[in-house]
């Protein structure tokens, strides 16, 4: 797409400069007048002015530089909430990184869908949210086809599953998403999938990812010719070496019989579309088959919670591994749900199902470093949760600035100090200048 100069220039201190004249571009776009502001009111002027570069950027040819924009991006989006940039860029945000999704790097995609999945949780429930979730889809599914880097496969899977998460309306759109994760590593439902061995991370990324969207769902309205043996794949997974992939099976089928309806995740009952029986089958073998299932899987389960050390297993992923299956055993058996509780802003959020501590810890681990600073603000996550924390000490809170915005906007070497260095440097080299009558009475601020 082509800029006009003055589009360029916005662009010029996210971009690598090579020699002096990308040096001097990357200085002509700040002005002094931004020096004399100081404190609070520089971040918010600063923050502002580097959203707004950094969208320009996405613009540009080169993947570096759309890469760093994006950077920038993800780290003003996670150190406080972007409502008013959102609202007035939502559109055009979105359509940058769906660009970066269907032209970039393994690395530009994996970064541009976080961005995504982080715009939808920004605006929240609405049409917005809908309009993100729908533009999106074909994107997203072309790049889960083109192929197999598990870091891009695994960025993609999060951004489908939050962006379904926020966005989606009805029972059918959240199984469209569903069925487009199965597909990566159970391409057996897609005739026309090319069966290729999914990577440990892979199959650990859309078990996640597809468990999060089912802590969404009635296991009333879920359609059974979607899922058959779903439950008997996912307890193959258990026998797999791989922790991770141990661990996230093991959640998707305690979640899956927290959830109901696990006759249409065993694929042995038969019935119609629309999950009524067939006249002539025997509900008894369904139910039958069922518990044997589950008396196999609680088996493994029992195995698992008490699994010894080896085969160069960290101590601490080891106790992860025994803590959280002997929670699952523990609700096979009895029927108890595990309680834990995570303290955010000096409050406690607790949560009392499989279902609230999934989707708390898928949020959590995409979220990251703002996973703490969007429980505090975002009214979506309020609404999710039922916790809102009460904020301490209001007075001039909008202006506070978190440590993640010291490093962008006060640090030396943030991108704002440097071009502040570069502004003074080259204003000191047009002082000396006209001192030793270098330059003429009425040079500009342009290239000289």
């Amino acid at each position: 797409m082509g800029k006009n100069k003055s589009q360029r220039k916005n662009t010029a201190i996210l971009v690598d400069s090579d020699d002096d004249n990308s040096s001097e571009s990357s200085t002509s776009t700040m002005r002094s007048d931004r020096m004399s502001v100081s404190g609070t009111e520089e971040v918010q002027l600063n923050k502002d002015n580097l959203l707004d570069q950094a969208l320009d950027a996405l613009y540009e040819k080169r993947g570096a530089t759309r890469e760093k924009a994006l950077t920038a991006i993800l780290e003003a989006f996670n150190s406080s909430m972007q409502h008013e940039f959102v609202e007035k860029k939502c559109t055009t945000l979105l359509h940058q990184f769906l660009n970066c999704v269907k032209r970039g790097s393994s690395g530009e995609i994996s970064l541009a869908s976080h961005a995504i999945g982080l715009l939808a949780l920004t605006v929240g429930y609405g049409d917005k949210a809908h309009e993100i979730l729908e533009e999106s889809i074909t994107p997203l599914s072309q790049a889960l086809k083109s192929g197999s880097e598990s870091t891009k496969i695994a960025s993609l899977l999060d951004c489908l599953a939050v962006i379904t998460f926020v966005g989606g309306n009805d029972t059918e759109e959240t199984e469209r998403s569903m069925q487009m994760m199965w597909q990566v590593v159970h391409p057996k439902l897609n005739s026309k999938a090319v069966a290729t061995k999914p990577s440990a991370a892979v199959i650990t990324a859309v078990v996640s990812a597809w468990s999060f969207l089912l802590t969404t769902m009635d296991g009333l309205k879920l359609n059974p010719k979607h899922w058959q043996e779903s439950i008997s794949y996912l307890s193959s997974l258990l026998d797999k070496d791989d922790r991770s992939v141990r661990i996230a099976a093991g959640e998707a089928l305690a979640l899956i019989f927290e959830v109901g309806s696990v006759e249409k995740f065993s694929g042995e009952v038969k019935g119609s579309s629309d999950g009524s029986t067939q006249e002539g089958s025997k509900p008894q073998e369904g139910f039958s088959h069922i518990q044997g299932l589950k008396g196999k899987i609680i088996n493994q389960v029992r195995n698992l919670s008490a699994e010894a050390g080896g085969k160069g297993s960290a101590k601490k992923d080891l106790n992860s591994q025994r803590n959280l299956f002997r929670d699952i055993l523990e609700f096979f058996e009895n029927g108890y749900s595990p309680e834990n509780s995570i303290k955010i802003g000096g409050e406690s959020l607790q949560t009392s199902s499989w279902s609230q501590q999934m989707q708390l810890n898928f949020l959590k681990r995409f979220l990251g470093g703002g996973f703490i600073k969007h429980m505090q603000e975002n009214e979506f996550l309020h609404d999710v949760f039922e916790f809102k924390p009460k904020k301490k000490n209001l007075i001039d809170d909008e202006y506070r600035i978190s440590s993640a915005e010291k490093r962008m906007f006060k640090s030396p070497n943030s991108v704002v100090n440097k071009a502040r260095t570069q502004l003074l440097n080259k204003q000191r080299m047009l002082s000396e200048g006209r001192n030793v009558g270098h330059y003429a009475v009425n040079v500009g601020d342009d290239e000289f």
